[in-house]
């Protein structure tokens, strides 16, 4: 007969087994989020039931997820969702997992626009997860997004139908299409591929295994290739007065600042994240 473990105990070895591939914190929040998939505990209740006693079945769900982290595999993707400004989106090897200074860019885009309802474009959707927050928090705005994966759109158009969103999904090559976007727009936005080549070696294999290469990186002969080509269709198809948002990587702030200059944008501004690291950019046509 198999020994009933305690939650406490499938703690512990999820701290012993993820030593050294995760850090401390880190190792914590995926316990949580486990803990939370499997029993619909919150983190409270991880604390006051610790030494409850955990079903077999449960405790075998456990330990066949842990044994994926230690491959590396990301617990959002195990896990199937991830959080997402107070939203819930499904994500799997076709997508990026949404990042925390993606929400602050969400963040930035709600503040100014509040009370309007603008025409928005999300430049390479991937999830949806910009697209999709957006159209839930500004009631009355047309949204549309677009991506070059197919596979992407179709994570990105479920995601937007479970968030009760109504998002105008749609295909478009950044690069290569050389036709302009359909519509004009009050508001663009991107997360493009930022990621330089010779970043990999500072990267964990978590995204470098899992994670959608064509939605990270660049060369590293024209790292900023996606912001020429977005700042030119910004000139095209925002309407007068509109603003472009963007994230950045944080080594290239000046460089994209100058190249919105040289496109004809105005009142640009720069913002950072929680480390103080510049990664967003707004510009205004």
């Amino acid at each position: 007969m198999e020994r009933v473990q305690m939650l406490s105990e499938i703690r512990n070895a999820y701290r012993q087994e993820l030593v050294g591939l995760y850090p401390d914190p880190e190792i914590r929040s995926i316990f949580y989020l486990v803990s939370e998939h499997l029993l619909n505990y919150s983190k409270i209740d991880i604390h006051l039931k610790s030494h409850e006693s955990i079903s077999a079945p449960v405790s075998q769900n456990f330990t066949e997820i842990l044994q994926k982290l230690k491959n590396w595999e990301p617990v959002q993707y195990i896990l199937g969702h991830t959080g997402f400004y107070g939203l819930s989106f499904r994500v799997d090897y076709r997508v990026l997992i949404p990042r925390p200074e993606t929400e602050m860019l969400v963040e930035w885009i709600l503040q100014e626009e509040k009370g309007k309802t603008p025409a928005v474009v999300d430049l390479g959707t991937g999830s949806g997860c910009i697209a999709v927050s957006l159209a839930v928090n500004l009631p009355g705005a047309r949204v549309s997004a677009c991506d070059i994966s197919e596979d992407a759109l179709t994570v990105a158009r479920i995601n937007a139908r479970e968030n009760q969103a109504e998002v105008d999904f749609f295909y478009f090559n950044l690069l290569n299409d050389v036709t302009l976007l359909p519509a004009k727009y009050q508001v663009m936005v991107s997360n493009p591929p930022y990621v330089r080549e010779l970043e990999k070696l500072h990267m964990r294999n978590n995204v470098l295994d899992y994670e959608p290469p064509v939605a990270l990186f660049v060369p590293d002969s024209d790292p900023l290739i996606f912001y020429r080509r977005i700042a030119l269709l910004g000139r095209k198809n925002l309407a007068d007065g509109g603003s472009l948002y963007l994230e950045i990587n944080e080594n290239f702030s000046h460089e994209v600042v100058k190249i919105l200059e040289n496109a004809g944008f105005y009142g640009i501004e720069v913002r950072t994240d929680l480390n103080g690291k510049a990664r967003m950019i707004k510009g205004r046509k």
